[in-house]
């Protein structure tokens, strides 16, 4: 059982070297605020990877099959996305476009922010069920054991991201106050484009 769990780990640390959005905006919470309230976003985003990779075990993936269903989520999620990240470029000129979110970054609004960012994405749903289902035909795993290896795989982003807050809290008083505006806004452009890209997908 444990080398399914570090199977899972180490497949799982394969995945976060693709350096996304939510990585840095975990890097720019520690920098800007501390590593607790950064600690909070990393257990929101590990939070939804694992509610997404069990609804994609149930098979809840194949509900997105449907072409019109999966269009609907796509759009609402690329829109959320683009609206958070354009409210991040904003923050940087004191400018708010998201009602609530102007208040003074603590754990609650960060936490839910992330919940939110993470869920915007279901598509995820339809790349954790395709993972597990190769896990599945390929290594032949039993219920147990891709409980174990999806146990792996959320553990993967709480052990990665935690390093990245870590970073970012060390790295906070050496970087200027001019380089973490364009760091924001770096962040958010990252976010807006991811969204676009998603939103523009052809499927």
């Amino acid at each position: 059982m444990y080398k399914k769990y570090f199977d899972g780990l180490r497949f799982g640390m394969l995945l976060q070297l693709a350096f996304g959005p939510m990585c840095l905006m975990v890097f720019n919470t520690a920098k800007n605020v501390n590593f607790i309230v950064a600690m909070s976003l990393v257990l929101a985003i590990a939070l939804v990877d694992a509610f997404y990779i069990l609804l994609a075990a149930l098979g809840v993936n194949k509900l997105l099959d449907n072409k019109k269903t999966k269009t609907t989520f796509k759009i609402i999620g690329s829109l959320v996305l683009i609206l958070f990240g354009l409210n991040i470029i904003l923050s940087v000129f004191d400018i708010n476009i998201i009602p609530g979110l102007n208040l003074k970054p603590s754990s609650t609004n960060i936490f839910v922010q992330g919940l939110i960012l993470t869920l915007s994405n279901p598509i995820t749903i339809v790349f954790w069920g395709s993972v597990l289902t190769t896990k599945i035909i390929d290594d032949g795993l039993k219920k147990n054991e891709l409980i174990i290896f999806s146990v792996g795989l959320v553990s993967s982003t709480l052990f990665f991201l935690s390093f990245i807050a870590f970073l970012g809290t060390v790295l906070s008083s050496f970087i200027p106050e001019a380089v973490s505006r364009v760091l924001n806004i770096i962040v958010g452009l990252l976010i807006v484009i991811f969204g676009l890209k998603m939103l523009m997908k052809k499927e």
